[in-house]
């Protein structure tokens, strides 16, 4: 068995590592195999896919920092938290760096025999080269220009605004702090305990500059003593949800399929969910002696379409739930909230929901 997978990115990679642990001979097929990841982004995954990711594409426990409570405030509320989730018994989620994952999923599959680092190739010239499955993990190449340009697309109109604190060490520095201010989310996500993660999603029309970001980050900065505000990257803020997952034996994949707003820390733990579905039919195909065709692509179409697309909705109602209070400002949406988190049933469903899915 032979699959292409496109793409230079976290999910590309991940799912190569997760392919070759089975013995399936993976070639990824990229531009930017050399490209220098930007240092200043951090994801989050859940317990349950970190579990997953640990067993079935690499250990990487080393370089975790775990998360043992969330506090969600609002710029209105007075300091005082509208929502609170936390687990006595487990890590909420964990935090990590792209740029050592990415760099510790590069070393292994370079090691691995299954794999192998392939120049780009023109479409047309795919079908020569003898893959029983093509896994589309790149946005700008020609063939998604071709089959999978049709989206649902939604515009924030707002940038991301992403870096690193280092501070004064902490004993404990284990609690993930949201913000939602007037202007948008800021996120405070630890990564050890004298550095912490901010992610800050501002409205393009009260467009900023680095100095101004620096001074939002001091403004909010819930109890850290910061010593140094790395390098600022920024990024335009969007998501989708592709009407059509395949293509033949072309299977959009990652980012391609859905794209979130930031706020929920989720966007990577879909493409972990959606390995492990891709994984399932894949097992299922090996074990009855059938072949990695198009019924691959019609199968994980079936069994995640619906669901992410479900879950994808859920993220931008969370985040059009809290920036109408900056609409509204009457202190409505701060109340609710408190509802909702002091109701223990819920509070439990939100977090089953943010770990597993749907």
């Amino acid at each position: 068995m032979k699959v292409c997978i496109l793409g230079f990115n976290l999910t590309s990679l991940a799912l190569a590592k997760a392919l070759v642990k089975k013995d399936i001979f993976v070639e990824l097929i990229c531009k930017k195999k050399n490209t220098k990841i930007d240092a200043t982004r951090t994801i989050g995954i859940s317990k349950s896919n970190i579990d997953y990711f640990r067993r079935h594409i690499s250990n990487i426990d080393k370089i975790l920092w775990p998360i043992k409570r969330i506090k969600i405030f609002t710029e209105n509320s007075n300091n005082e938290e509208i929502l609170k989730f936390e687990d006595s018994k487990y890590n909420l989620f964990s935090i990590l760096q792209n740029e050592k994952i990415f760099n510790q999923l590069i070393t292994e599959l370079k090691k691995n025999k299954f794999f192998k680092f392939k120049d780009v190739v023109k479409y047309n010239k795919l079908n020569n080269l003898g893959y029983d499955l093509l896994i589309n993990c790149d946005s700008k190449n020609e063939i998604t220009k071709k089959f999978f340009s049709k989206k649902l697309e939604k515009k924030y109109n707002s940038i991301a605004f992403t870096t690193i604190i280092d501070h004064t060490k902490l004993s404990f520095n284990n609690e993930a702090i949201q913000i939602f201010t007037n202007e948008g989310p800021i996120a405070f996500l630890p990564m050890s305990k004298q550095k912490t993660s901010i992610v800050y999603s501002a409205r393009i029309k009260n467009n900023k500059n680095e100095l101004e970001i620096k001074k939002i980050i001091n403004k909010f900065n819930p109890k850290y003593h910061i010593k140094k505000i790395h390098k600022i990257s920024k990024f335009e803020l969007k998501s989708l949800n592709l009407r059509e997952y395949y293509k033949d034996n072309i299977l959009a994949f990652g980012d391609l399929l859905h794209r979130l707003h930031p706020l929920a820390g989720q966007g990577f733990n879909m493409s972990i969910r959606d390995i492990q579905e891709l994984l399932k039919i894949i097992d299922q195909k090996i074990k009855h002696g059938l072949a990695l065709d198009q019924s691959v692509c019609v199968e994980f179409q079936n069994n995640t379409k619906s669901k992410n697309f479900v879950f994808s909705e859920g993220i931008n109602f969370i985040y059009e739930y809290f920036n109408s209070e900056n609409k509204i400002g009457n202190g409505l949406i701060d109340s609710t909230a408190k509802v909702i988190g002091g109701n223990k049933i819920l509070n439990r469903y939100f977090k089953t929901i943010a770990d597993i899915g749907l």
